[in-house]
């Protein structure tokens, strides 16, 4: 994939409702041609970021340019410039596929060659053009997302963004979803922004991802580089009981977390260290060995999971605290 400029940049984009700040100073540079993931959980901030860069929700202070468009001094340009698929679905449920993409046509004032042939393109590349003379309410939630793909890129936007393309889906339906994505990346240099929480979604079609928390950047990188960067395996136990201390003391072993209810240990070359780790763990109920993912990633810099805090009153966060008490 070839990338070229900086097709959209934020200078300090800040959005704040009434005392809380929601977007807090975002500084970010995506290329020409990247598939660039916004991840975090809900209330992270994804959702008010892609709002503010597509003209629907205008900032506190700081700004934006996409395509080399102001998003405050020039809307109307940027509009023009990028395609949107929302997170709840837009389309008409009383008209079929094909309605839908015309009435779309129309608010963008296509001209009537145009926009047939248009139809006929986004149609074909979604794999929709058998169907589209059905009404939308018979379609299935994945044929939905893909009349909404469909949609976005009727007017061949320079920018895409997909507000948690697959929310709800199947996992055929998903994996559907990831290769028209992947495509359109690859075969029209397509800029497009995914906000998601799921991680092996932003692990399989990003190029690069910043996770979100609070409404701040805490990392930016590739899939492969931040999982690289965490360093060595994971080790995920569970025990009625767990004293951290000594298990601190190895020099080989990174960090000790608490991870859904149980410890995660990073380190170094775990299969050769594992019976010493068992030795001074003493009796344990389960162990796991496997490389880092974008989960511990995000357990690293965040100190939660994405979906939800470690259990209140489990044994990993008593043994967490009464270690942190010593």
């Amino acid at each position: 994939m070839v990338h070229f400029m900086n097709i959209i940049e934020t200078k300090n984009l800040t959005k704040k409702f009434e005392k809380m700040t929601a977007v807090d100073n975002l500084n970010l540079q995506i290329k020409e041609g990247e598939i660039f993931g916004l991840l975090g959980p809900n209330g992270a901030g994804k959702t008010t970021t892609l709002l503010m860069l597509v003209t629907l929700n205008p900032p506190t202070s700081g700004t934006a340019t996409i395509n080399g468009f102001d998003i405050v001094k020039q809307p109307d340009k940027v509009r023009k410039s990028i395609g949107i698929v929302f997170q709840d679905p837009s389309s008409d449920e009383i008209l079929t596929g094909y309605e839908n993409l015309k009435l779309h046509g129309w608010l963008y004032d296509m001209p009537d060659e145009l926009r047939e042939d248009r139809i006929k393109e986004v149609l074909k590349l979604v794999d929709l053009t058998d169907r589209k003379n059905d009404r939308v309410k018979k379609y299935s939630g994945g044929m939905r997302r893909r009349l909404e793909l469909a949609r976005g890129l009727m007017h061949h936007p320079k920018v895409l963004f997909l507000d948690e393309p697959t929310l709800g889906l199947d996992p055929q339906s998903r994996e559907h979803i990831w290769k028209y994505i992947e495509n359109l990346a690859k075969e029209k240099n397509m800029t497009i922004i995914i906000t998601t929480h799921y991680m092996d979604e932003a692990d399989k079609l990003c190029d690069r991802l910043a996770i979100i928390d609070r409404g701040k950047i805490v990392v930016l990188g590739s899939p492969k580089q931040l999982k690289k960067e965490l360093g060595g395996d994971i080790i995920r136990l569970k025990a009625q009981t767990l004293e951290l201390d000594a298990l601190k003391k190895l020099p080989y072993v990174k960090e000790i977390r608490p991870c859904d209810g149980e410890v995660c240990l990073t380190l170094e070359n775990a299969n050769i260290h594992l019976q010493e780790i068992l030795n001074v763990v003493g009796k344990i109920d389960s162990v796991e060995i496997r490389s880092p993912t974008l989960d511990d990633v995000f357990l690293h810099y965040t100190g939660r999971a994405i979906r939800e805090d470690t259990p209140e009153g489990s044994w990993a966060e008593k043994a967490m605290n009464a270690s942190a008490k010593k």
